[in-house]
């Protein structure tokens, strides 16, 4: 049986995955690149964290939030 932890850390793996396919996708790169992009933002770090319920957010909602709100990540 598989506890409450190992599902949010389930949940948080596949919620990483949608917001770098997501970033891909909207910005037309490889996903390396896109995994760099995500790993080096606020956001991974938010998420890791639990930060402020963000983690139960929609996955296209914070790529479009990080492709907003970090421009300087993608240069």
């Amino acid at each position: 049986m598989v506890d409450r932890k190992q599902l949010e850390e389930i949940y948080k793996q596949n919620l990483e995955n949608d917001i770098i396919n997501e970033i891909a996708k909207i910005k037309g790169i490889e996903l390396r690149k896109a995994i760099n992009i995500y790993y080096s933002s606020k956001l991974a770090e938010q998420i890791e964290n639990g930060s402020y319920g963000i983690e139960n957010m929609d996955a296209k909602y914070l790529a479009e939030d990080l492709i907003e709100n970090e421009p300087g990540l993608f240069k």
